[in-house]
């Protein structure tokens, strides 16, 4: 029987494969939801936008619930891990580019 350890066990670097893919697929089984929701507060989010979204939110999340992942640990390491940074902050932006405000 797999187990979920079994499945953290293929990494991309120091990620788990299993752990990004289902945060991704997720995401896109929840952004219609989400998307509907976030309309009753006169926001209109693309489902790309959700996508986009999806690793900087999973960082927030994490903070939240006070699980540190590697890649939270590694966001706010000051001295190391640039690349790491300025993909979650470009991801970020384009997440944002595709929010609309309903009048």
């Amino acid at each position: 029987m797999i187990t979920v350890e079994s499945l953290r066990s293929f990494k991309l670097g120091e990620y788990a494969i299993f752990d990004l893919t289902a945060s991704f697929l997720g995401m896109y089984l929840l952004s219609p939801i989400l998307s509907y929701l976030f309309r009753f507060i006169k926001l209109d989010i693309q489902r790309v936008s959700w996508f986009y979204l999806t690793l900087p939110l999973s960082i927030l999340i994490h903070i939240l619930v006070g699980k540190y992942t590697p890649m939270t640990k590694y966001f706010f390491d000051p001295s190391d891990h640039y690349l790491l940074k300025i993909f979650i902050i470009i991801l970020f932006i384009l997440g944002l580019r595709g929010i609309s405000i309903i009048k």
